[in-house]
């Protein structure tokens, strides 16, 4: 009887009472008693909490750029005092983006299993604790280790923006998320104006130190971050779900829609959310297969008939753009400072070779600006895969005059226009990740995506300085091209254009 009796109890509980009225609305099919998560947050609006959001989300990217941009400073500074080979020099930029590859996949297996909230938080702590402790290595393979610790940290900030985009609804959510972008912006400039106070007066020990600083501030605010409301409505916490759209609501001055919030049918209940002895007995040990269960789910969606091809080519496209995003940027370093003449020798001071790289950051970061500009204007109106295609094209046009050698004025204007609009191609194909994929496995097809840009970003460097230095211009510039022009390829592929649709939450496994 007792145990009848808990059955009773729990079927009863005004938790199960809220779900069984959920499935009675959606099998009536009156859609006037409910009202859907995005109806919710289109009522809602962006308001007050967005904004609070957008700057959270902003500063983990401040982050981000500050520690990837200290990158191109580091390895002189610690070579000169170590006397490092070029060999140890390169390990240490090769340890961030080794620790990224690894550390991007698992936060988006962090995010899609645990919870947005979760991933941020261990990401940035990892990178604020990693690069604190690599201001004190006493010795280079400790450095090395704390670098590639912080890389790994800096491999889930990508969680960020996923996070602030399930917080806006569809209306001009492409332009509010190329706001973030402007925060990588502003991120970059500060580490390169950081390195050049610093450096030169305190030494690259304070430089890793402050540079932390912004990573647990992070940290600090997160603890103030509610969960992503889209996260908690998958995985069927609806009560958890609707007392976050509740604050937002609280906070915007609005007043959410009429009626309750309705649960997909496909979505199943947290096991928090249930009353019953026997999942609370059975929790411990149903957890870590629920959380399998969970990621092997994630990466079915990604790989199903629905989205394979979408995978694929999003794929190729991160490496493409990655790819010529920093063979742009080093192209513009070794082409405009005129540290290298083929067939001559041209010496500078160290000095003046310190201030024309530091003008270089400054000029890279500054390109950024105006093709955000320009991304926020066509995005919107012109869906995200015609704007990506206008701007790949526009930067293959720009680098064709390179295919001969050019003045100073001439190369550095084409390379300062082509990484402008990379970067703004780029900067949609992230908003168009984030939208294309589910709720239920966005988190881990971002990280995968973001893995493959990586790796871009990591050949680059040796084929890039490697050809040029070589005196192979030509051959440099007609392999960007060719990179440019199969990026541009790809986006007419894509199957899908994401633009002024709803996002979705879960992709059937086909």
């Amino acid at each position: 009887m007792d145990v009848w009796w808990k059955h009773i109890s729990s079927l009863l509980s005004a938790q199960s009472l809220f779900h069984m009225l959920q499935r009675l609305i959606l099998n009536m099919g009156d859609q006037n008693i409910g009202y859907t998560l995005d109806e919710a947050l289109s009522t809602v609006g962006f308001g007050t909490f967005q904004g609070l959001v957008l700057v959270f989300a902003g500063l983990g990217w401040v982050a981000d750029a500050m520690e990837m941009t200290l990158i191109s400073f580091i390895g002189p500074t610690v070579k000169s005092e170590w006397t490092l080979s070029p060999t140890e020099e390169s390990l240490l930029t090769t340890a961030v983006f080794g620790g990224m590859l690894v550390g991007a996949f698992f936060w988006g297996f962090i995010s899609d299993v645990y919870g947005r909230r979760m991933a941020m938080q261990g990401s940035v702590m990892i990178i604020g604790v990693s690069g604190l402790l690599s201001a004190f290595s006493p010795v280079y393979m400790s450095l090395i280790m704390y670098r590639c610790f912080l890389g790994f940290g800096v491999g889930g900030v990508h969680v960020f923006p996923a996070w602030f985009l399930e917080f806006i609804s569809t209306s001009n959510r492409g332009a509010w998320l190329l706001v973030i972008s402007t925060f990588w912006t502003l991120g970059s400039i500060l580490g390169a104006s950081l390195s050049w106070i610093v450096i030169p007066s305190l030494g690259w020990r304070w430089l890793l130190g402050l540079s932390s600083i912004p990573a647990f501030l992070v940290l600090l605010l997160s603890c103030f971050a509610p969960e992503s409301p889209r996260y908690l409505y998958t995985k069927g916490r609806i009560t958890d779900a609707l007392g976050v759209l509740e604050k937002i609501a609280l906070i915007n001055r609005k007043e959410l829609p009429t009626g309750i919030l309705l649960c997909d049918q496909k979505i199943g209940l947290d096991e928090e959310n249930s009353p019953s002895d026997e999942t609370h007995l059975l929790s411990l040990t149903n957890k870590k297969r629920s959380y399998c269960e969970t990621y092997f789910k994630s990466m079915l969606e990604l790989f199903s008939s629905n989205l394979l091809g979408t995978t694929l080519l999003l794929w190729l496209l991160h490496f493409g753009y990655a790819f010529a995003y920093y063979g742009f940027q080093l192209l513009l370093s070794e082409l405009s400072s005129g540290q290298i003449e083929c067939g001559s020798i041209t010496i500078h001071s160290e000095n003046i070779q310190e201030s024309s790289h530091y003008i270089d950051v400054f000029i890279n970061s500054l390109a950024e600006v105006p093709g955000l500009i320009v991304a926020a204007i066509l995005v919107d109106r012109l869906g995200r895969k015609l704007t990506m295609e206008i701007l790949t094209i526009l930067a293959f046009i720009l680098v064709l005059p390179l295919l001969t050698h050019q003045n100073e004025l001439v190369t550095t204007a084409s390379l300062f226009g082509a990484r402008m609009f990379v970067f703004a191609a780029t900067s949609t194909l992230t908003i168009y990740t984030k939208e294309v994929y589910p709720t239920s496995a966005r988190g881990t097809g971002c990280g995968l995506s973001t893995c493959v840009g990586r790796v871009g970003g990591m050949v680059c460097p040796l084929v890039a300085v490697g050809l040029v230095r070589g005196c192979h211009q030509t051959v440099a510039v007609i392999l960007f091209e060719v990179v440019v022009f199969v990026s541009g390829f790809c986006v007419l592929l894509f199957p899908i254009e994401t633009n002024g649709k709803d996002l979705t939450d879960i992709v059937s496994v086909e």
